[in-house]
C-alpha cells in the first residue's frame, strides 16, 4: 500500500518510498514522507540522516543540522551520519566542528573515497592546502576520473603558488569535462598569476560560456584585459560583474583603477571608495569623528588625514596637506612611522604623527586616497607645487661627507618595490637586467633598501655600483642621497614618488599596464612634472626599456 493512501501506516514501506523519491530527485515529496516516518518513529536513524540531507539540498541548513545532530546521537557508529553533519557544518562555515565530524567519519570508514574527498575540501576551507592536496591525490589515485577532486587539486596547487602544476590539473579535468566552468575559471586565475593574460581572457570566456552569470570570471577577465592595456573592454567586463552583484567591491574597485588610468578621474575616484570593502581588507576602525569627503569647506576645522596604503601613496597624496592648510584647515597628518620625520618638513601640517599614536583633537577625518575625490581633482588640476618634500640639513651633511666627493654625474638607482604588492610581478625589475646601464661611465648609487636574495648575490659582485641602501635608516637618509644625486632611475616604487615629490630629475620605468597615476601614454605624469617615463612597449619587456634608458643616459652624460 502506498504511503499516500489512507489506511494503516506501514513504516518500512513508507521509508522505502521516500528513499525512491529521494533517489529520483523528488525532494519535496520525499521530505514529507520522511517527516511522517519520523513522527511514527522519532529515533529512526536512516530517516533522520536522509531527511537531514534533503533539508540541506533544499537550503534549510539549520533544520539539516538539527536532524543530523540527532542522527549521530542515535547511531554514533555510522560514518554517513558524521559525514553529512560535517558537510552541513561546512556549509554553515563552522569549519573546526565540521572537521571533527569528518575526522570521526574517516576513522569509521578509512577506505571511503567520498568521505576522504569531503575531508580534503574542508582542509581547503581551513586554509590548509598542503594537507588538502595530499588527500586529493589519494582520492585521484583511487578514482583517476574524479573530476571535482582533479579541479580542487588544481585549486590547492594554485594556493601553494604552484601555478604551472595547477594548470596541468585543470587541463586534465577539462579533458574529462571540456566545458567545466570552475576548471576554466580557476585556470584563468592561475594564468593571471603567471602573467599569461591573453590566455587568461580565453579561459574566463570559456567559464562564462558555461556560466554567463559568473561574476568572478567577469572580474578576472577584466583584470587580464587591464594587464593587456585593454582598459575600455575591462570596464565593460567589470560593469557586467557589478550588474550581477551590485555590491561586488572588487569589481567596482578594479573599474576605478581602469577609469583612473584612462584619465576619468570623476567616476574613477567615486568608485575608488569601494577599496574599503574589497575581499581581504580589514574592517576599518572607527575614528569617532565624521568622515569628510569634500561636502563642505574646512575653514577653522581640524582634519585628520591618515595614510592607508603604501609608502609611495602616502608620498603622492601628501601634496594635499598644503592645499587644505591654505583653505583654512588645521591639518593633523598621520603617516607610517618611517615617514614622520620627512613629513614634518611638509608645509601646512600642524602636527605629524605615526600610526598608532593618539592624535590631538580633530573635527573630521579623511583617508589620504580619498582626497582627490574630496577636492574634485581632475588630470589638469592635480596639485603639483613641486617640490613639496625636501632633505634636511643634518642628513645632507651626513651624506655629503660620504658621497659628496664622488665623481659626477651621480645616478641613484632602485629597481624593486614591496614583494607583497599585488602587481609586484609586473612593476619590479631583477637587478641583473640593469647590466646594460652599468656599462655607462657614471657613478651609480644603489638606494634599494630591501634587496632580494637573488639580487643580493649579483649586487655584491658589482663593482660599478656603490650600494648604500642598507645604510638608509629612514626616508630622511633616502631624501638626502636623492638630493645629492644628479638623476634618479627607478622602477614604480616609493623611491620614484619621493624623487618626484622632491622635484629631482627622475626617470621612472613603467610596466606595460601602468599603475593609474602614471597615465596610459606619453612620457609625463601630471603628478610628477620632473619625471620622464620609460614605458614597456609589450608586457614583461624590460630589455627594451633598459636599452632606451641606456641610450638616454649616454645623452645625459654628454650634456653633463
Amino acid at each position: 500500500m502506498s504511503a499516500h493512501q489512507t489506511g494503516p501506516f506501514n513504516l518500512g514501506q513508507a521509508f522505502n518510498e521516500a528513499v525512491e523519491l529521494h533517489r529520483q530527485g523528488r525532494l519535496r515529496e520525499a521530505e514529507k514522507i520522511y517527516a511522517r516516518v519520523l513522527k511514527a518513529a522519532p529515533d529512526h536513524f536512516d530517516a533522520l540522516n536522509l531527511l537531514g540531507t534533503v533539508k540541506a539540498r533544499l537550503g534549510s541548513m539549520g533544520e539539516a543540522h538539527r536532524l543530523l545532530a540527532a542522527a549521530v546521537k542515535i547511531n554514533p557508529r555510522a560514518p554517513a551520519g558524521w559525514s553529512n553533519l560535517g558537510q552541513v557544518l561546512h556549509s554553515l562555515k563552522r569549519h573546526p566542528e565540521a572537521l571533527e565530524c569528518l575526522d570521526k567519519a574517516r576513522a569509521l570508514a578509512p577506505d571511503d573515497v567520498g568521505i576522504l574527498y569531503q575531508h580534503a575540501n574542508l582542509l581547503m576551507s581551513l586554509n590548509r592546502p598542503q594537507q588538502a592536496l595530499a588527500e586529493f591525490e589519494q582520492v585521484l589515485a583511487q578514482v583517476p576520473r574524479h573530476v571535482e577532486a582533479r579541479v580542487n587539486s588544481g585549486i590547492a596547487q594554485a594556493a601553494l603558488g604552484l601555478s604551472e602544476q595547477a594548470i596541468a590539473e585543470f587541463d586534465k579535468a577539462l579533458a574529462l569535462v571540456p566545458g567545466h566552468p570552475i576548471a576554466h575559471y580557476n585556470r584563468g586565475v592561475a594564468l593571471i598569476d603567471l602573467g599569461r593574460y591573453d590566455e587568461a581572457v580565453v579561459a574566463n570566456d570559456s567559464a562564462l560560456k558555461a556560466l554567463p552569470e559568473h561574476a568572478g570570471a567577469l572580474l578576472n577577465r577584466g583584470k587580464a584585459l587591464a594587464q593587456l592595456n585593454r582598459f575600455d573592454e575591462a570596464i565593460v567586463s567589470y560593469a557586467k560583474a557589478t550588474g550581477i552583484r551590485k555590491d561586488y567591491a572588487d569589481a567596482h574597485f578594479n573599474e576605478a583603477l581602469a577609469r583612473l588610468t584612462l584619465g576619468d578621474y570623476r567616476r574613477g575616484f567615486e568608485k575608488y571608495e569601494w577599496r574599503w570593502r574589497r575581499s581581504g581588507m580589514p574592517a576599518q576602525r572607527s575614528r569617532g569623528r565624521p568622515l569628510w569627503l569634500g561636502e563642505y569647506p574646512l575653514q577653522r576645522k581640524t582634519v585628520l588625514l591618515h595614510a592607508e596604503q603604501g609608502l609611495g601613496d602616502t608620498i603622492q597624496f601628501a601634496r594635499y596637506v598644503p592645499v587644505l592648510a591654505e583653505a583654512g584647515a588645521q591639518v593633523v597628518f598621520e603617516v607610517q612611522a618611517e615617514l614622520t620625520s620627512l613629513m614634518s618638513r611638509l608645509n601646512g601640517a600642524a602636527a605629524v604623527i605615526a600610526h598608532g599614536q593618539a592624535p590631538p583633537h580633530f573635527d573630521v577625518h579623511c583617508p589620504l586616497g580619498s582626497l582627490p575625490l574630496a577636492l574634485r581633482t581632475e588630470p589638469d588640476t592635480v596639485p603639483a607645487q613641486i617640490p613639496y618634500l625636501s632633505a634636511d640639513d643634518t642628513h645632507l651633511a651626513k651624506w655629503s661627507a660620504r658621497i659628496g666627493t664622488l665623481a659626477r654625474p651621480r645616478i641613484a638607482i632602485a629597481w624593486s618595490g614591496n614583494p607583497s604588492h599585488f602587481n609586484d610581478r609586473n612593476r619590479s625589475i631583477a637587478f641583473a637586467r640593469f647590466a646594460p646601464l652599468l656599462s655607462i661611465a657614471a657613478r651609480f648609487l644603489s638606494i634599494q633598501r630591501d634587496v632580494r636574495s637573488e639580487d643580493a648575490l649579483i649586487l655584491a659582485q658589482e663593482t660599478r655600483v656603490m650600494h648604500v641602501g642598507d645604510e638608509l635608516e629612514t626616508f630622511d637618509d633616502t631624501a638626502a642621497v636623492i638630493a645629492l644625486a644628479d638623476l634618479v632611475i627607478a622602477a614604480d616604487t616609493a623611491v620614484a614618488h619621493l624623487a618626484g615629490a622632491m622635484g629631482r630629475p627622475l626617470w621612472a620605468m613603467i610596466p606595460f599596464a601602468p599603475d593609474w597615476r602614471w597615465t596610459l601614454q606619453d612620457e609625463t605624469s601630471p603628478w610628477y612634472p620632473t619625471a620622464r617615463l620609460f614605458r614597456q612597449r609589450s608586457p614583461g619587456d624590460w630589455e627594451n626599456v633598459i636599452a632606451r634608458v641606456a641610450a638616454a643616459l649616454a645623452g645625459f652624460m654628454s650634456n653633463s
